[in-house]
């Protein structure tokens, strides 16, 4: 049975979605956008301070469900804009020390005008 996982550590869904379910031994969660969920406002106004405001909202979801980040497999990153890819690349390598697969994408536009978001398929490890 697929469970919700639910934390005030992390924003809200903005939408009829959830911060992520665990399937079995698998975690998804919902792209992270880099909201302070004290304030529910973005976090700061540069990819440094955004990169590291989604990443560290994808690490309160992991810690609520009981993964960390080097139980990531693969990670979707989404960009506003292509020439943000090395400063965010410093901020995410902080994190992902066990290099999951990654696909990192430019979009046209992410919800609040965010300049970036992350969304993590995690594993335990046996």
């Amino acid at each position: 049975m697929n469970k919700v996982i639910q934390t005030e550590k992390a924003p809200a869904a903005i939408g009829p979605y959830s911060q992520a379910i665990q399937a079995g031994d698998f975690l998804y969660t919902s792209g992270q956008l880099p909201v302070d969920p004290a304030t529910g406002e973005l976090a700061g106004d540069d990819i440094t301070a955004q990169a590291e405001q989604s990443i560290k909202n994808v690490g309160a979801i992991l810690e609520e469900a009981g993964y960390q980040y080097t139980d990531a497999v693969k990670t979707l990153c989404f960009l506003a804009d292509m020439a943000d890819f090395a400063a965010f690349n410093a901020v995410y390598e902080k994190y992902f020390t066990g290099k999951p697969a990654r696909s990192c994408v430019a979009v046209k536009q992410l919800p609040k005008n965010a300049l970036c978001e992350v969304e993590v398929v995690c594993c335990k490890q046996r």
